[in-house]
């Protein structure tokens, strides 16, 4: 079985953690209505990455899939704020997800009660 393995571009979003702001791309199902509403999941990049590698081709076959998904830049990566540039910190990786969540929720077409999170690695495989 072979899979599609380019992916059309989310919508960019952005969203505030504590005073800095980061950058997502927001992917909706094919068949989407905003005035339904649609489970969600947060995907965040593996380390040394960015939202536009493996993060987006997962949230893009979520969508596909029916969910509404959000791949974003870590704090300090990418497209997102915070100096120093390039840091990993897992502490702050989990602030960044708590924050993507709560952007998530503020969308009318979200079901809070629905809304998951699942990071990637590189490398890894679309079942």
């Amino acid at each position: 079985m072979q899979y599609a393995t380019h992916y059309e571009e989310g919508k960019k979003v952005s969203f505030k953690k504590f005073d800095l702001q980061l950058a997502g791309l927001l992917f909706l199902p094919d068949d989407f209505d905003a005035d339904g509403t649609y489970p969600a999941v947060v995907v965040t990049h593996p380390g040394g990455g960015v939202k536009e590698q493996c993060s987006s081709l997962y949230a893009w076959h979520l969508a596909r899939a029916g969910y509404v998904a959000l791949a974003f830049d870590a704090s300090h990566q990418g497209e997102s704020e915070g100096l120093p540039r390039c840091l990993e910190d897992p502490f702050s990786r989990v602030e960044d997800i708590r924050s993507a969540v709560d952007y998530l929720v503020t969308l009318p077409y979200v079901d809070e009660e629905r809304i998951g999170a699942m990071g990637v690695c590189a490398g890894a495989a679309i079942p």
